[in-house]
């Protein structure tokens, strides 16, 4: 049997999550919580599973879901599936850099989730379809594709950051932060930092 530990702060996603898994011969539910937080508290309590299942942001939770996959994956070594709404290149590379197994949105087929979840726990690499094309649009136009500092960056400036707040943040110079603006603005073919992170939502960056 695969072990799987749902991570969700909606009881009606986990609830249709577990009942994808209950359905299935080869799977069970062993523990759902409903922030990344009580997640790594129950796994650092010596809970175990062979599969975690993870949304990437968490309503009034200090942690998101990316920050939790890379204490998941090097701390309990235990395969992360990320299961989300969001689909933009943000989000997509932060949990795939923070070492998430597979990245699948909600409306995906129940059949497809269950796929995931054995390649998981198979220590195999599986991503939506959905996710598949939007990775291999950044590899198809390499030119126009923003690195993950650089949506990181873009993301505080449309949250209203200054220069000066994003560069605290991200503990780098303001003329970091300046030189991330103009590569951004060089490849969104941009003139200010608001017409950037506007072109970067359009786009389905942020």
């Amino acid at each position: 049997m695969i072990d799987v530990v749902l991570a969700d702060d909606h009881p009606v996603v986990r609830a249709g999550l577990r009942a994808v898994i209950d359905g299935q011969p080869d799977m069970r539910v062993v523990h759902e919580t409903s922030t990344a937080e009580d997640l790594l508290r129950w796994l650092g309590g010596g809970g175990r599973a062979d599969v975690v299942l993870l949304d990437l942001r968490f309503a009034d939770a200090r942690m998101g879901g990316a920050a939790a996959t890379g204490t998941i994956v090097q701390e309990h070594a235990t395969p992360v599936v990320v299961v989300t709404t969001y689909g933009t290149d943000a989000d997509i590379l932060a949990a795939v850099e923070a070492g998430a197994t597979g990245y699948l949105l909600k409306d995906a087929p129940t059949d497809e989730l269950a796929r995931a979840i054995r390649s998981a726990a198979a220590g195999e690499v599986t991503l939506g379809a959905d996710v598949q094309r939007r990775l291999l649009g950044r590899m198809r136009a390499p030119g126009e594709s923003l690195s993950a500092r650089e949506l990181e960056v873009l993301r505080l400036v449309a949250a209203g950051r200054s220069n000066d707040a994003i560069a605290r943040e991200l503990f780098v110079s303001v003329a970091t932060v300046k030189s991330h603006l103009a590569h951004i603005s060089t490849k969104l073919g941009t003139r200010s930092r608001t017409e950037a992170a506007a072109t970067a939502r359009e786009r389905g960056m942020l």
